[in-house]
């Protein structure tokens, strides 16, 4: 059993990351935006404070994304080092994987102008949490979610991007939790694609 505290938790994704972590017995603090400001080192290491390992699955409501998630990266990385707390599993983009070529998604002629913005906040964080000392890994579908769909019951993971795939949230949480499970899984970013039922 672990002590996990999961950021985000009244959001979709971070609602499922709470249900599975819970179904596997492990000890859940589920935090809203409310609960505690992520963008406040402060309070980010109150709140992480006695715990394993956090899950970071936040988005601005209406800030500006640049400064939010630089905000909240920077919260992320120095609040749980004041607290002595090394893990961190953050929920990041599909943009930011390569795709065959070896190319980010948002890196590409194609990709749309307005979801850079979006993408390139997400890309600051990231850069933000690898410069620092945090026993970290970041965990995004390789595509979308799928809203609709029922949950397949496994994954897998996958280095690069496929836009066109899709994921739900449910099976998106069984990796979260397995990251924050494993200690082997360090500085890397992983995307998430439903486990082919014939497999």
């Amino acid at each position: 059993m672990m002590r996990i505290v999961i950021f985000g938790a009244s959001g979709k994704t971070g609602r499922a990351a709470v249900a599975e972590a819970t179904a596997r017995g492990h000890r859940v603090t589920s935090l809203r935006s409310a609960d505690a400001d992520i963008t406040q080192p402060e309070a980010v290491a109150r709140a992480v404070s006695g715990h394993d390992v956090a899950i970071a699955a936040v988005a601005p409501a209406a800030a500006d994304p640049r400064a939010f998630f630089q905000a909240a990266a920077n919260g992320l990385v120095t609040g749980p080092q004041d607290a002595g707390v090394a893990r961190l599993v953050w929920v990041s983009i599909a943009s930011l994987l390569p795709d065959a070529s070896g190319v980010p998604a948002v890196d590409t002629d194609g990709f749309p102008a307005e979801y850079r913005p979006f993408s390139m906040a997400h890309r600051i964080a990231l850069e933000v949490i690898n410069a620092s000392g945090l026993h970290w890994t970041a965990v995004s579908p390789a595509g979308d979610f799928a809203p609709e769909a029922p949950p397949v019951g496994g994954y897998a993971l996958t280095e690069v991007g496929d836009l066109t795939s899709r994921i739900t949230r449910a099976d998106h949480a069984r990796a979260l939790v397995d990251m924050a499970e494993r200690s082997g899984m360090r500085g890397e970013h992983f995307g998430v694609v439903p486990l082919d039922p014939a497999t």
